[in-house]
């Protein structure tokens, strides 16, 4: 009778152990990270007798967690890529609702105010038109400052989360060493017997270490676990911790870089391209992938938008018949570290400019390496400078040998632009140079096109009004006919030369002009090209001579609305001739298509990861999750489990009490 008291013990305390589990797994259901416990239960060994094998009842062995490495990887692995496209994602949004804005976009404000500029050129002397394209020129420039700002406060947000999310990974690396020592010391208590609830709580921080940034998890023998970051960086192991940090980058005082800290609090970098996976690497992957190009590129616009309107509008007279000035004027070029080098846009390579950061390094003062960022090209290999090299023109005298510096030249340049004008009369619209045939010509013989091309050095007076001689074309009278041009001493000099004409060319043709106003100064000159068509007669004559003011005079402002429409950048290699291949429209709207495709890019991808995730988590979950059903109809089994051995124990108990009466 004893042994039945005691067999009816053994099963009233595994029913007991087995509804407190289900239990326990029906009020953790909810909580994430749990994985539902079973009993584990043997029989207790046998009592031989003659009659054989008599059985003493059950014991329980463990209480288990139904727990599967190899789906637990699956489910983090996909849940790391989908939390790097949502992070990725999120930010570019921003960048994408931004350029792409039909209202507030920069392409209304390119559009109006080129718009301006054919107003001014279909009225050159009105001055309603002119400040109507000053208008829309100081919105232009308005668009493109606070759409710089914007990038701007996006870039400090990123840096923000960058600085958040190293906290965020530091604290659950601070926690699971501290849950590894929990471990360790309640895993003590005997062989094979594991912390269920512990071990949980340290694989849902695991987990959400690893949404932000992607780890290798490997379980040591006393029951603690280490984590491994990028290549094989520790950052837990045991109770200890390697904690990230947040530093200035090497190369770039202004953006953060990822470093470990080491003893003695000494950091070491870690390149962004070992940082995979997780919320960490969306920030960095959209901050150099998308970021860094996106405002680059919206520099470079405003700076080719800005140096060849500039160009063209000095090449033109305004409504006093002065020589035009700047229309627009451009900040400094970030250099890094500052004033180590002195960089300017070289106006007649603008098409050249790429939106790409250079890295110069001064070998002996006197040799210089150059590389452009973006593709690793070395501009310069330990040579001198050249004049001029992808649209810039550097001269490095503040950088001492063995430095270097990073220049950004279009990183902020859309910042820095702002209108230089603001005097109606000051615009442009002519040009300086106008053609006149004389009373007396005889023949059929046009000049027109006449197109400026160089006015730095044309004589003009104090006030800057064009004040060189009168130049007159003169024929030869034998075909096909020589061209020649009087023009004080010495005689002005033809492109092509000899200035050849033959009447029968269809269309005409075209020359140009160069002109050396002081014999003494050769290089001083200044030139324009025209287009000749038509039969001249014998002793037919054209003067070219200065614009005079006020005159009704558009041919500058519509070359100035031809930029709209006009080939000026992307020319450095990219065209088999050298010529540009993208109007100013042309490179904002690749941008956009850009940022807009990656944006498309980065939501495909997170909804594919989420749909793994989301096929991943139900797997694990159909072994790993809690059945409130299955629970509920346990806790029957188990309650009529635990009645049945009461019952075994309250027969014992009678019988035992019967055999007490006999006695009496």
């Amino acid at each position: 009778m004893a042994g039945l008291l005691n067999i009816g013990l053994t099963g009233l305390n595994a029913a007991q152990t087995q509804l407190s589990t289900a239990s326990h797994n029906i009020t953790n259901a909810g909580v994430a990270g749990y994985h539902r416990q079973t009993v584990m239960q043997n029989s207790l060994p046998a009592q031989f007798t003659g009659g054989g094998f008599i059985g003493q009842g059950t014991q329980v062995v463990s209480v288990a967690r139904s727990y599967s490495q190899f789906l637990e990887t699956q489910v983090m692995q996909a849940d790391n890529r989908r939390a790097e496209y949502a992070a990725y994602g999120q930010q570019i949004g921003q960048i994408n609702n931004l350029f792409a804005d039909a209202n507030y976009g920069l392409m209304p404000a390119l559009d109006g105010f080129f718009a301006g500029v054919q107003e001014v050129a279909a009225n050159p002397t009105s001055i309603p038109a002119r400040q109507t394209m000053l208008s829309n020129a100081q919105t232009l420039v308005t668009r493109f400052q606070s759409m710089s700002t914007r990038l701007s406060e996006i870039r400090q947000g990123v840096e923000s989360e960058i600085a958040d999310t190293v906290e965020g990974i530091n604290g659950f690396a601070q926690q699971i060493a501290e849950m590894n020592r929990f471990i360790v010391v309640a895993e003590s208590a005997g062989k094979n017997v594991q912390a269920n609830d512990l071990r949980d709580q340290r694989n849902q921080m695991v987990t959400e270490l690893n949404q932000l940034i992607k780890v290798n998890a490997l379980e040591e023998k006393d029951g603690s676990m280490s984590i491994f970051i990028g290549s094989g960086q520790s950052l837990v192991v045991g109770d200890k911790i390697n904690r990230l940090a947040v530093a200035p980058s090497a190369t770039d005082p202004l953006r953060a870089t990822i470093a470990q800290e080491g003893a003695g609090g000494s950091t070491t970098a870690l390149p962004e391209r070992l940082l995979t996976g997780g919320k960490l690497a969306g920030l960095l992957g959209f901050r150099s992938e998308s970021l860094d190009p996106a405002q680059s590129r919206l520099g470079l616009v405003a700076v080719s938008l800005a140096t060849a309107f500039n160009r063209q509008h000095e090449l033109g007279v305004d409504l006093n018949g002065e020589l035009g000035q700047a229309f627009f004027k451009l900040g400094a070029i970030d250099v890094q570290p500052s004033g180590a080098v002195e960089v300017g846009f070289d106006p007649d390579a603008i098409g050249q400019l790429t939106d790409s950061d250079y890295r110069l390094i001064n070998h002996d003062g006197t040799n210089f390496t150059l590389v452009r960022l973006s593709d690793g090209a070395k501009l310069v290999d330990n040579d001198v400078l050249p004049p001029s090299v992808d649209g810039l023109n550097i001269t490095a005298g503040g950088l001492a040998a063995g430095d270097s510096a990073l220049i950004q030249p279009t990183r902020n340049a859309a910042q820095g632009i702002a209108l230089a004008l603001t005097d109606t009369r000051q615009i442009a619209a002519g040009n300086p140079v106008s053609v006149a045939a004389l009373s007396t010509n005889a023949g059929t013989a046009t000049v027109s096109g006449i197109v400026v091309k160089d006015v730095s050095d044309m004589p003009q007076s104090a006030s800057g009004v064009p004040a060189f001689d009168d130049v007159t074309l003169a024929f030869s009278e034998t075909a096909p006919l020589t061209l020649t041009a009087s023009f004080g001493s010495p005689p002005v000099s033809f492109i092509p030369s000899p200035a050849i004409y033959d009447t029968s060319e269809a269309g005409g043709k075209t020359f140009t002009f160069t002109i050396a106003p002081d014999p003494a100064q050769p290089g001083a000159t200044f030139s324009f090209e025209f287009k000749l068509a038509g039969v001249p007669a014998s002793g037919d004559r054209f003067v070219f001579s200065p614009t005079k003011a006020g005159v009704a005079d558009n041919r500058n402002a519509s070359l100035l609305g031809a930029l709209q429409s006009g080939k000026l950048l992307f020319n450095a290699g990219s065209a088999a001739d050298g010529a540009p291949t993208a109007s100013i429209g042309g490179a904002y709207a690749q941008m956009v298509s850009s940022i807009g495709n990656k944006t498309r890019e980065m939501q495909v991808n997170e909804k594919a990861q989420q749909a793994q995730f989301d096929q991943a988590s139900s797997m694990r979950d159909g072994l790993s999750g809690v059945n409130l059903d299955e629970e509920a109809a346990n806790l029957v089994r188990y309650q009529q489990a635990y009645q049945a051995s009461a019952k075994v124990m309250s027969i014992a108990q009678r019988l035992f009490d019967e055999v007490l009466t006999i006695g009496r």
